[in-house]
């Protein structure tokens, strides 16, 4: 029955196609639009019941007349707005097959395309692994690498929580008055010289289209730098010990960074929990020059916006490609003092953000744990009302004996 019915739309359908596409002269192509929502379709219906005119409904809404006169004349025949059956085969993966990959997925995001089109197999659906990549494209999902984030602790994430909360609502310029600090270990020939190459097949060992290697990085330097939402500050390379040497670095480059940045009167200097940081003579010296130091959460250098300035710093110093340490050195100079203060302002926007989305996981998690509880509270109830019921039950039965 269902059949039947469903071909005659068809063949009803096809015949009012055909008749639209003689309409149009031979030479005319027309290009492939974006479909409205049904949402959008059933406005017009509405509007056009309510006595406007097609030009108007068009007007109304940003549609071409010729699109809503369609929409109209197809509500008058089939009195539907939804897409009626297509010619063409249809889509390899079933509605129900979609909903078992995704929500593999989204139990274990490192599902590989492999493993999905087994699981297809094994419900009976054979698909390539092309298929199942546009499949997931269409429901919004692509393929990423897994972004490398420190590994926390309950402790660590309860103290980044704990600073996220008493800083919350400071205000922008508080954040423009500290003064950022850490090491970064910079090599030769490392991964940051990893970059993309236009070429032809099988031309991949062409010099042009490689990037030489070498065991360890080719050497290394150690560098300490600082830098405030104002700009870069000192950017020095550590060639002893970084213990042994701490306090001289901070003794004759973090003033002098200060004053070219020209921080205001009060401003605060960052550091992490590195143990020469935290030493008792570090500490000592720190208070006898009287430096308002910022409290830092363990493990929680993705919160420091010097990271992303490294991060740019080797993207350039890698696209200059030095040969030796002597040119690494110096090309990392040049380039740190390229940096421009906005760059360093987007980071403490960043900062800022990270923040507060740390705040709102929290807020999240305390409703979720709310929720459970409510659950938990009504399951109980259900029981405690059962054994009621029971026990009056067993009373009745016993009365009756």
């Amino acid at each position: 029955m269902y059949r039947g019915v469903m071909s005659d739309v068809m063949s009803d359908y096809k015949r009012h196609l055909s008749t639209t596409s003689n309409s149009q002269t031979p030479n005319s192509t027309m290009a492939k639009t974006k479909e409205l929502s049904k949402d959008t379709r059933n406005k017009i219906v509405d509007l056009q019941q309510a006595g406007k005119s097609e030009s108007a409904i068009g007007k109304q809404l940003g549609v071409k007349k010729s699109t809503v006169g369609a929409i109209i004349r197809k509500w008058k025949t089939y009195k539907t707005t939804d897409n009626l059956p297509r010619s063409g085969a249809p889509r390899k993966i079933s509605p129900r097959g979609i909903k078992m990959i995704t929500r593999t997925l989204s139990k274990n995001p490192r599902t590989t395309r492999g493993d999905l089109v087994n699981d297809l197999q094994r419900a009976g659906t054979k698909v390539t692994k092309a298929t199942i990549s546009n499949t997931l494209r269409r429901q919004g999902l692509k393929s990423c690498s897994a972004r490398r984030v420190p590994l926390l602790k309950p402790v660590h994430v309860r103290a980044r929580l704990k600073s996220a909360r008493e800083h919350l609502d400071d205000p922008e310029e508080d954040w423009e008055n500290v003064i950022w600090s850490d090491e970064t270990k910079i090599e030769l020939f490392g991964k940051n010289s990893t970059c993309g190459v236009w070429r032809r097949k099988n031309a991949e060992l062409h010099p042009k289209n490689t990037i030489p290697t070498v065991k360890h990085g080719g050497g290394n330097i150690m560098l300490w730098g600082c830098s405030s939402a104002k700009g870069p500050g000192r950017l020095i390379r550590v060639k002893e010990r970084m213990r042994a040497m701490y306090r001289e670095i901070l003794s004759k480059n973090l003033l002098p960074s200060a004053r070219a940045l020209k921080m205001k009167r009060g401003w605060v200097f960052q550091h992490d929990n590195d143990p020469k940081h935290t030493a008792r003579a570090t500490k000592e010296w720190l208070r006898k020059k009287h430096f308002k130091v910022l409290e830092w959460p363990s493990q929680s250098p993705d919160l420091n916006p010097i990271e992303n300035l490294w991060r740019e710093l080797k993207i350039r110093v890698a696209q200059r490609q030095p040969q030796n340490i002597t040119a690494l050195e110096e090309i990392c100079m040049e380039e740190w003092a390229k940096l421009p203060a906005t760059k360093k302002k987007m980071m403490m926007k960043k900062k800022m953000k990270k923040k507060k989305k740390m705040k709102k996981m929290k807020k999240k998690k305390k409703k979720m744990m709310k929720l459970k509880m409510m659950m938990m509270n009504k399951k109980k109830k259900k029981m405690n009302k059962k054994k009621m019921i029971m026990k009056k039950k067993m009373k009745k039965k016993k009365k009756k004996k």
